[in-house]
This record gives structure tokens, sequence and C-alpha cells, in this order.
């Protein structure tokens, strides 16, 4: 008898094996599939919000002039002082290498989306603002300044 109750415990080691082989066999796959399934949403959302940005940055690139040269505003505020005050010359460029203003203000100016300079005049001014983009081209655009 003794011979025969060694086969029976192994069959039921061998099937308590097999049945914990196929369970972790399971439980593994189902993991893996947790983890694959949120790598996957995570991968979408990643892209969908890289699009987002690429589109944002899109419009920022054609608000700010894209690949045009050009100015893309030129104001004065206020527009008419008395004598003694100060007014703000703002301007916009896009692609542009050197910027000018004449006549000269008191602060330096230089290639910008948004950049504002004070002026004093003594009297009414008309400032000229010329910009340049190193291949020779140029444009200009001219606002007054009334004093009174």
């Amino acid at each position: 008898m003794l011979h025969d109750s060694a086969p029976e415990q192994r069959t039921g080691l061998r099937i308590y094996m097999i049945v914990s082989v196929v369970a972790f066999l399971f439980v593994g796959l189902y993991i893996g599939w947790v983890f694959y399934s949120r790598w996957e949403a995570n991968r979408a959302s990643a892209e969908k919000a890289a699009e987002k940005q690429r589109a944002q940055d899109q419009r920022t690139f054609e608000m700010m002039g894209g690949n045009r040269f050009d100015i893309l505003s030129y104001s004065a505020s206020p527009t008419t002082i008395q004598q003694g005050e100060k007014s703000s010359l703002c301007y916009s460029v896009s692609n542009a290498k050197t910027v000018n203003i004449e006549p000269q203000t008191e602060e330096p100016v230089w290639p910008a989306f948004s950049r504002c300079v004070h002026v004093s005049p003594h009297k009414t001014s008309t400032y000229t603002l010329t910009i340049e983009d190193g291949a020779g081209h140029s444009k200009s655009a001219t606002i007054e300044i009334v004093v009174r």
C-alpha cells in the first residue's frame, strides 16, 4: 500500500502545480492587459494634447506674422499731448532684422512682436517707423503726435 499512495500524492501535486501555473498565467495576462490598456489611454491622451499644442503654436505663429515681413501694428497713445507730456509709440513687426523710428526716440528700438517706447516732442511731430529684412526690403509707417 505504501507504494500505491505515493503516485496519488504526485498526481495531486501535479494537478496543484498545473492549476497554479494556469492561474498565474491568467493573472499575468490580466495584469499585462491592464498595463497595456492604461499605456494606450495615456498615449492617446498625450497625442491629443500634442495636437492641441501644435494647433495653438500654429495660431500663435500666424498671429505673430508667420513668414510675412510686415509691420503688424504701429500706434501712439495718446495722439494729442500737452507740451512736456509723454506719449507711447507702440509697434509690432514680423521677420524684421532692423527697426528704426525717426525722429529718434529716447529709448532704443529693436525688432519685437510687441514693444512700446516713450516720446516727448516739443512740437507736433510725425514719427516714421521703418523696418528692414536684411535682404534689402523695407517697409514704413507713420503716425503724428499733436502737441498743444
